[in-house]
């Protein structure tokens, strides 16, 4: 079949809730490549544990297309807007979708997270996610990599080996007083 939409940015497409399956099955009917990162969350019934499959981002799934013909994208039943400003949409950064991508191939525990700004910026040396870069949080002993879509503030965190983390702010730091030193010197 024949994908209408490569070699176009990622969009992050707002779907009704608990919807995101079926509108990714429509969208990949239509010749869409779309991506809809999932996670296993266990349920407690009565008498037993299930597990579920659900969205890492709520309400999210992204697709590719050329944002000047958006209109198949927007018809789609289940589908509400694509997160832009206004009526514009405005593209998810590739390199954060390369990454959302890398952790659900991982099949390291993931779930979402609260968007992170701030904190301790790391890349893995070792592991399933070799060179991928995120904030590192700690949460009852174990360390987790928290990587962020901009776009829609939000964020996810996988667990991951303490082993494979180097700081990686004490590399970005020099150039940055660089730029701050020149920025003065032109001032």
């Amino acid at each position: 079949m024949h994908h209408v939409s490569e070699g176009h940015p990622w969009f992050a497409v707002h779907v009704r809730a608990q919807r995101e399956k079926h509108v990714a099955t429509l969208l990949g009917n239509k010749g869409y490549t779309h991506f809809l990162p999932l996670y296993l969350e266990r349920r407690k019934w009565s008498d037993r544990f299930q597990e579920v499959e659900l969205a890492l981002f709520p309400g999210y799934l992204f697709c590719q297309f050329d944002p000047e013909h958006r209109l198949p994208i927007l018809t789609t039943p289940g589908v509400w807007s694509i997160a832009g400003s206004g009526r514009t949409p405005i593209p998810v950064a590739g390199s954060e979708v390369e990454a959302i991508q890398a952790i659900v191939r991982s099949g390291l525990g993931t779930l979402p997270w609260p968007f992170l700004q701030a904190g301790d910026v790391v890349r893995l040396a070792e592991g399933p996610l070799a060179g991928l870069e995120g904030l590192l949080v700690e949460v009852k002993k174990e360390q987790r990599l928290v990587v962020s879509v901009t776009l829609l503030q939000r964020s996810v965190a996988v667990e991951i080996d303490r082993n494979w983390v180097r700081p990686i702010e004490a590399m970005r730091r020099p150039v940055e007083a660089a730029r701050i030193g020149a920025l003065a010197a032109s001032a």
